[in-house]
């Protein structure tokens, strides 16, 4: 990454980091806290948009640099002036007021959020492959005996001579997680700058690395 505006940080109304691990923490009155440790690594500003421009505010953000060899021009010519030579492999954006002073090349500050905050959290769950209905929409199924033949089967799914066809978001068997998740009303347990960590209460949709998007309620 080029030099690039760093020495003035932001501070905005959430974060991107990356999903590590569960663990406990104790509060101070000994209680055992489960909580999930988020990586921070650096944001950068990557365009800043006006309602003048682009109809809305938001604040658009890249972290980690791409290889030469995976970067489009398009990509090299957006980045640039953020400091990214080669395009970088998360552009993201925060649609939010614009804050003071905020630039192209800023660098996004982990004290956007702080200890005791609250905040809506969105991330992509764990993909389970194929499953068939029973497991991915907790279906009954048939007997489990007697010969019924009927045993984990959707059952029936069509309608009469009218409308004659199913009809669409019917629950059928079909590709199991991998969807975005948002849970609302999560609170941040601490942020330790030094260390480039968060921590969040409670479990955190995805598997390790996954991208979790924090916005303070």
């Amino acid at each position: 990454m080029s030099e690039a505006n760093t020495n003035q940080t932001l501070k905005l109304d959430g974060l991107f980091a990356f999903k590590e691990g569960m663990a406990t923490v104790y509060n101070e009155q000994g209680e055992a806290i489960p909580v999930t440790v988020l990586r921070y690594e650096p944001w950068v500003v990557a365009q800043v948009k006006t309602k003048q421009n682009d109809g809305y505010e938001a604040i658009q953000l890249a972290c980690r640099p791409k290889k030469s060899k995976n970067t489009t021009q398009a990509e090299k010519g957006h980045l640039k002036n953020a400091g990214f030579e080669n395009g970088a492999q998360y552009v993201k954006e925060l649609r939010q007021s614009l804050p003071e002073g905020a630039s192209v090349g800023s660098a996004v500050s982990i004290e956007s959020l702080a200890k005791g905050d609250i905040v809506k959290m969105t991330s992509k769950s764990k993909g389970h492959g194929f499953a068939g209905s029973v497991k991915r929409w907790n279906f009954a199924g048939g007997p489990a005996s007697h010969g019924s033949k009927f045993h984990r089967r959707p059952g029936s799914s069509g309608n009469r001579t009218w409308p004659g066809r199913v009809m669409p978001g019917k629950k059928f068997p079909g590709h199991y997680g991998d969807e975005t998740i948002t849970v609302r009303n999560v609170e941040v347990v601490d942020v330790i700058p030094a260390e480039n960590v968060l921590m969040v209460k409670g479990p955190v949709p995805g598997a390790r690395n996954t991208l979790v998007k924090l916005v303070r309620e």
